[in-house]
């Protein structure tokens, strides 16, 4: 947290030692995300207002988020949310994300350490340090495992639905406290997204709706899951989070 002198105004620094950028290669990486979170403007995304840097360190100015990470929130309820909760995020995240690929921003990383919390509780996605902006399909292999879309692990290129698949993993892990496909190994946990058989366990109650929109979501085909306008159409947000 810090305090500009001339306006008092609050914001959030990021602070990334240069060494670190050298010894990882990661200066273009950084620069993207410099590049596309400072274009970024809208409610769903956390505001970079700019960044400045001296002999070891490079600061990134941010929109302070009192709130901290979803995934600290997760952890402090027990891993499980109810059904208005998540639903009020998952719409967020949908808005936030067809902002992002309205621009062509795939962000490539969405899980709740890059997603945090305004005082207000509302949802911010923060972190594009994996974020690209492109017109056509990417190759790169990138994000965590638990929330890659499986044709990152089984095929040669993916779009933005990577994305819309990372919303569907984040909201059964809000509803189950778990993500859906990990495995102690991660060779399994590999295979169950590659197979992408999507189960509930028994002692989870969820509504129809909330497995219907998760079915729609965790599709494996690209072409068969859900977009985001037809998330923020599914009865079940409507239900929940309509006008979010």
């Amino acid at each position: 947290m810090a305090k500009e002198k001339a306006t008092g105004a609050v914001v959030a620094l990021k602070v990334i030692f240069k060494k670190q950028v050298e010894k990882h290669d990661v200066l273009s990486q950084l620069r993207d995300e410099v590049e596309i979170q400072c274009r970024l403007r809208h409610p769903g995304v956390l505001r970079m207002h700019g960044y400045f840097h001296d002999e070891k360190r490079v600061y990134l100015v941010l929109e302070l988020a009192s709130g901290g990470e979803l995934f600290k929130r997760l952890g402090q309820q027990g891993q499980r949310l109810g059904e208005p909760q998540t639903a009020k995020w998952v719409a967020q995240l949908a808005r936030a994300l067809q902002a992002l690929h309205a621009l062509n921003v795939i962000h490539r990383d969405i899980k709740p350490e890059n997603l945090l919390l305004d005082e207000a509780d509302n949802l911010k996605i923060a972190d594009f340090g994996w974020s690209t902006c492109t017109m056509g399909k990417r190759s790169t292999f990138c994000g965590t495992l638990d929330y890659l879309a499986p044709e990152m692990l089984t095929e040669d290129t993916y779009d933005a639905r990577v994305d819309v698949w990372s919303l569907g993993v984040l909201m059964y892990e809000c509803l189950v406290g778990a993500a859906p496909f990990e495995a102690e190994e991660l060779e399994e946990t590999q295979r169950r997204i590659a197979r992408a058989t999507l189960a509930f366990p028994d002692d989870v109650a969820l509504s129809a709706e909330a497995k219907g929109l998760l079915a729609d979501l965790l599709q494996k085909d690209p072409a068969r899951r859900a977009t985001l306008d037809a998330v923020l159409a599914h009865p079940w947000i409507q239900t929940h989070a309509a006008g979010i």
